[in-house]
């Protein structure tokens, strides 16, 4: 299923290879620390889920609002998902927990759970390439929202830190 719900991001985001690769690397690297840090396979399932929707919200929040902003991805997210995750077999319990991933994806207080922390770590791990965010600005975000050893690891690998 997760392959299935993958071919329709892509066509969501059509015509936005730059949006296509960012998810399918927060994907990669949520299910590779989901995976390292021993997620259950339910919550790894969910994860990966939110993985890949993660900012589905961001072109409704261009179209409305002018901006791709965090926050208005979080508002606008959660319904662009349930429309789109509608489709599949999936219970209620799973499409509201990734909904509300979605909905706090750049919320880096009151982390509520694993699943949260990685989709965080993922994230910023794809976000910091594609910005070229300096080793300072960098570290100063390990040491605020980094808590895995295995997101630590790959941030500090990657960056040389």
């Amino acid at each position: 299923m997760i392959q299935k719900i993958l071919a329709k991001m892509i066509e969501y985001d059509a015509n936005d290879p730059r949006r296509i690769h960012h998810f399918l690397k927060v994907y990669g690297f949520a299910h590779l620390i989901g995976e390292l840090e021993g997620l259950a396979k339910d919550e790894l399932f969910t994860l990966d889920i939110a993985a890949i929707l993660h900012d589905i919200g961001i072109h409704l929040a261009e179209a409305k609002y002018g901006s791709s902003n965090g926050k208005y991805q979080e508002e606008l997210g959660p319904d662009e998902a349930r429309k789109l995750l509608s489709e599949f077999a999936l219970s209620d319990e799973v499409v509201e927990r990734v909904c509300f991933l979605i909905a706090h994806h750049h919320t880096y207080s009151d982390v509520d759970g694993l699943d949260y922390q990685i989709l965080l770590e993922a994230d910023f791990l794809v976000n910091a390439y594609e910005d070229d965010l300096s080793t300072d600005a960098i570290a100063s975000f390990r040491e605020k929202v980094f808590r895995t050893k295995t997101g630590i690891k790959i941030l500090n690998t990657m960056f040389g830190l």
